[in-house]
């Protein structure tokens, strides 16, 4: 069973960066692919971003340039930097695989304000 754990959740302030990390306890180059979703308070859960195991990158409209997803095969990671950050990207972001099978972590808080 793949399990995904999240990191590099907190705290910042409008304008600010955070970088979140999924570790996956699998080949992440075997999963169809690897992203992010994130679920704010009384909203539906909504995509991030996400890449394929063939290299190609998909984000939700309001990313915009600000946020960028990588990944690093030798650790099994994936990463979602995030910059100039607003309040309304605070929510839970969960790491999400589908291998073909799909998977969630347990989600990490990003927090942004002032």
């Amino acid at each position: 069973q793949v399990q995904l754990v999240e990191s590099g959740g907190g705290l910042v302030q409008p304008g600010g960066s955070l970088r979140l990390s999924c570790a996956a306890s699998g080949s992440i180059n075997q999963f169809y692919s690897v992203g992010w979703y994130r679920q704010a308070p009384g909203k539906q859960r909504e995509l991030v971003a996400e890449i394929t195991n063939r290299g190609i990158r998909v984000y939700g409209d309001y990313v915009k340039g600000r946020f960028a997803i990588s990944r690093d095969s030798a650790k099994n990671t994936v990463y979602l930097q995030m910059n100039s950050l607003t309040p309304e990207d605070t929510a839970v972001y969960y790491c999400n695989a589908r291998v073909p099978a799909t998977i969630w972590g347990q989600g990490t808080q990003v927090t942004v304000s002032s």
